[in-house]
């Protein structure tokens, strides 16, 4: 598989020989979905809680009496059906939401997301990605330059001049090579790897 290589002015500027397995592979949604559900499963946090009908504020008191009153038995206000009682099956914050994807399955299927995005054009190479000073306002000419919007840089290592300059655009993400996940391949539009970062995935994937 060649990948497109782009100049600093974003035109085309030759070609890449790349795996076939990694960015050659036939697109399998339902991977893709079970790969990204389980991303943004794993990245959630216990932090919501309810009450269970030992937790909330209540009296022990009975209600009303046992029978004569026409009215349905009641023991205590703390009861599920009642209007300020407990859950009778609360969140926790202990509650676990993790997807368990095996390795195999988790390599086919960011092997199917760039594959994907090749086909579509959305994924480019450059030959590197540095700026001479960690400057916002450098690295968003260099980005508008390239003609790139809502883009993610993958870099083998990230250069701290890179970082600094790029951390407060809010549609620039960078990224090294080992950090990559499928939720930000497909939120960006355009996917850009350097030469290394190439190489360091054949090597990590293939």
């Amino acid at each position: 598989m060649e990948l497109k290589m782009i100049n600093a002015e974003g035109q085309v500027a030759g070609s890449l020989d790349a795996s076939d397995a990694l960015f050659a592979r036939e697109y399998n949604e339902a991977l893709v979905h079970q790969l990204v559900t389980a991303y943004l499963a794993n990245a959630r946090s216990g932090n919501r809680a309810q009450k269970t009908r030992a937790e909330v504020r209540h009296s022990t008191k009975k209600p009303w009496r046992q029978k004569g009153t026409g009215r349905a038995r009641a023991g205590m206000t703390s009861s599920p059906l009642w209007r300020g009682g407990g859950r009778a099956f609360p969140n926790k914050p202990t509650e676990n939401f993790t997807q368990k994807v095996n390795r195999k399955m988790y390599r086919a299927g960011m092997a199917t997301i760039l594959s994907q995005l090749v086909r579509d054009e959305r994924l480019f190479v450059v030959e590197n990605l540095t700026v001479d000073t960690p400057k916002t306002k450098e690295f968003a000419n260099l980005v508008k330059k390239m003609g790139l919007e809502k883009v993610l840089f993958l870099t083998k290592e990230l250069d701290e001049n890179v970082y600094l300059s790029s951390r407060n655009l809010s549609d620039v993400l960078v990224l090294e090579a080992q950090e990559i996940d499928p939720y930000s391949l497909l939120r960006f539009n355009k996917i850009v790897l350097t030469r290394e970062a190439v190489s360091h995935l054949e090597e990590q994937w293939v």
